[in-house]
């Protein structure tokens, strides 16, 4: 039996919402073994961000290493990197063991407003990361900040996704969910000469920590998986509209989203009780 590994390199959240424990928890919720890299440990909760530690960079390396020397990865991920030099070693070892199908969720804010990558990051992660990527997975706001544009139309969005594949990533998923004008989430996959959108209804609910990780995350496991890009997404849109949907109600602030609920539904069974 073959076993379908995902990697995530990202950073750790001690509330388990998103980062390294989103990620896993999505890989296992959709059949892949998961691994992890961590790149940095947050001290955060519902109600935001209350310390980043990175980790040493030979630390993050012999990670990698670790990782590349034994358990290759069939699909990899990478969340927040916070730093230019924690980019570069990335591309590196992505290169050195000649890994692939890489979804990038340029993490760059908290929900709460902490900032998770630093603004001499961006240039390196534009030149050295995107470049490798199989997909990239901004949401409006990241996406504005790679491109160096303003985003208020779906016209935008796609000028966007141009941009983007011209920076070297093979497909672009732009979600629409910070598209609040709109009464549905609109989601913009490009693959340099088509795009397909993909709609789901908006819930109102403060409960949305950790979405793009698990999304993204969901992506890669599909991949890993042999699934296509968009057979990938189109999981991982459902997927992560399950999670909202069946809200956990966990916390004081910003909730995390039930990575229960997908395969919950697929088996019939009760968002979190069965």
């Amino acid at each position: 039996m073959k076993v379908c590994k995902a990697l995530t390199i990202a950073g750790s959240d001690c509330g388990g919402g998103a980062g390294i424990q989103a990620d896993l928890k999505t890989f296992q919720e959709l059949g892949a073994y998961g691994m992890s890299v961590i790149t940095a440990v947050t001290a955060q909760n519902t109600l935001g961000v209350q310390g980043i530690y990175p980790l040493d960079p030979l630390a993050i390396s012999r990670q990698l290493d670790s990782i590349g020397e034994d358990l290759t990865p069939d699909a990899v991920k990478t969340g927040m990197l916070f730093s230019g030099e924690i980019i570069r070693i990335t591309a590196d070892k992505f290169k050195q063991y000649n890994w692939r199908n890489l979804v990038i969720d340029p993490v760059m804010v908290a929900k709460g407003g902490s900032s998770l990558l630093q603004q001499e990051a961006i240039q390196p992660l534009v030149e050295h990361l995107i470049p490798l990527a199989l997909v990239t997975t901004p949401n409006i706001p990241e996406a504005e900040l790679l491109t160096r544009m303003p985003i208020r139309s779906l016209s935008d969005r796609e000028e966007a996704a141009r941009r983007l594949i011209g920076m070297g990533s093979r497909y672009v998923v732009i979600k629409g969910g910070h598209d609040t004008h709109s009464e549905r989430i609109v989601d913009l996959v490009y693959d340099g000469e088509s795009f397909v959108y993909m709609e789901s209804d908006r819930i109102e609910t403060r409960h949305t920590h950790g979405t793009g990780c698990t999304y993204s995350a969901a992506v890669a496991a599909e991949l890993a998986r042999g699934k296509t890009v968009v057979e990938a997404v189109q999981t991982a849109k459902s997927f992560i509209q399950a999670a909202i949907e069946d809200q956990l109600g966990v916390g004081r602030g910003h909730g995390p989203t039930n990575h229960f609920a997908y395969k919950r539904r697929l088996r019939g069974l009760n968002p979190i009780t069965s």
